[in-house]
C-alpha cells in the first residue's frame, strides 16, 4: 500500500543531494539558449537526455545519421562535466531487443553517451526478465554507464534491483502534490529515484521539493509548462511536450538546490 516516507529518511538525507534531471529538450536548433544553459558551472545537474529522431515526443533514439547540431550540443555538455543519457523507447515492453540495442549502438558511435534513458518503460513483473536484458547488454556496451528507466509510476519493485535509478512519477502538479510513494521503496536511497512534474507554479517550488524530499526522491525536475492539447484530426494543434524547454524560473530551481543555497 502506497504510504508517505518519515521526514527523518526523506528531508535530512536528501537536502544536500538534490539534483536537476532535464527529461529532453528540443532540438538544439529550436531551443539553442536553453541547451547552452545546461553548461553554466555550478548547475547541480544529474544528468540529461539527448532524443534525435523525431523529437522527444515521439520517444524515438538517435535518427538516422550523426546531427551536426546534436554532435555539438553534447560535445559542449561533455566538455561541461554533464551527464548525457541517449533515449531509447522501450514501447512498454513492444519494441524489439534487437531494435533498442541497434539503437544505443548508435547512441554510443555518435554522441558518446555516458548512459541510456529509457522511455515508455513497462511496469509489470512479467516484463522484469526482458528489461533486465536489455540493461545486462546496454551496461556490456557502455562499461558501466547510467541507465535509467521511465516508468511514471511505481513499478514492480524487481526493476530498482537493475537500473541506476526509476523514474517513479511522471505527470502533472495537480497529482503529484497529493501523490504517495510505494512502500518498498523505503528499502532505497533517495538517489535510485526520480520524479518529473509539468505544471508546476512557481509559488509551489518549495512545497514541490518537499514532496520530492519527503518521498525519497534525490533527482526532479518541475516546469511551469504545461502538456499541450492532445492532436487534432487534422494533424493541426501543438504538438511538443512540456519538457522541451526548460521552465521560466530555470534560475530558481538552480539557486533554491544549488551549493550552498537552502530553502
Amino acid at each position: 500500500m502506497p504510504h508517505l516516507k518519515p521526514t527523518t529518511t526523506a528531508t535530512t538525507s536528501t537536502r544536500r543531494d538534490v539534483g536537476i534531471a532535464v527529461p529532453g529538450l528540443a532540438h538544439p536548433l529550436l531551443a539553442p539558449a536553453d541547451w547552452a544553459e545546461l553548461t553554466r558551472p555550478g548547475t547541480p545537474l544529474h544528468w540529461t537526455v539527448l532524443a534525435v529522431g523525431n523529437g522527444v515526443s515521439t520517444g524515438h533514439g538517435p535518427g538516422d545519421r550523426p546531427d551536426p547540431h546534436c554532435l555539438d550540443a553534447t560535445g559542449k555538455l561533455r566538455n561541461a562535466g554533464v551527464r548525457v543519457l541517449g533515449q531509447l523507447d522501450a514501447a512498454y515492453g513492444a519494441r524489439a531487443f534487437g531494435e533498442l540495442v541497434a539503437d544505443a549502438h548508435r547512441y554510443l558511435d555518435w554522441y558518446l553517451v555516458d548512459g541510456f534513458y529509457l522511455a515508455r518503460c513497462p511496469t509489470e513483473r512479467t516484463a522484469l526478465p526482458e528489461v533486465r536484458r536489455t540493461l545486462a547488454t546496454l551496461r556490456a556496451l557502455l562499461g558501466g554507464g547510467h541507465l535509467v528507466l521511465r516508468h511514471g509510476t511505481h513499478p514492480y519493485p524487481g526493476y530498482a534491483e537493475s537500473a541506476d535509478q526509476l523514474v517513479t512519477f511522471s505527470g502533472p502538479w495537480s497529482d503529484y502534490r497529493w501523490s504517495q510513494v510505494a512502500e518498498w521503496t523505503a528499502d532505497y536511497p533517495p538517489e535510485r529515484f526520480c520524479h518529473l512534474v509539468h505544471g508546476t507554479p512557481r509559488g509551489h517550488l518549495d512545497e514541490a521539493l518537499r514532496v520530492a524530499r519527503w518521498q525519497g526522491a534525490a533527482t526532479i525536475y518541475f516546469t511551469d509548462r504545461t502538456e499541450p492539447p492532445a492532436h487534432r484530426a487534422d494533424g493541426g494543434g501543438p504538438t511538443g511536450e512540456p519538457w522541451e524547454a526548460l521552465p521560466g524560473y530555470w534560475d530558481d530551481i538552480v539557486s533554491r538546490i544549488g551549493p550552498g543555497v537552502s530553502e
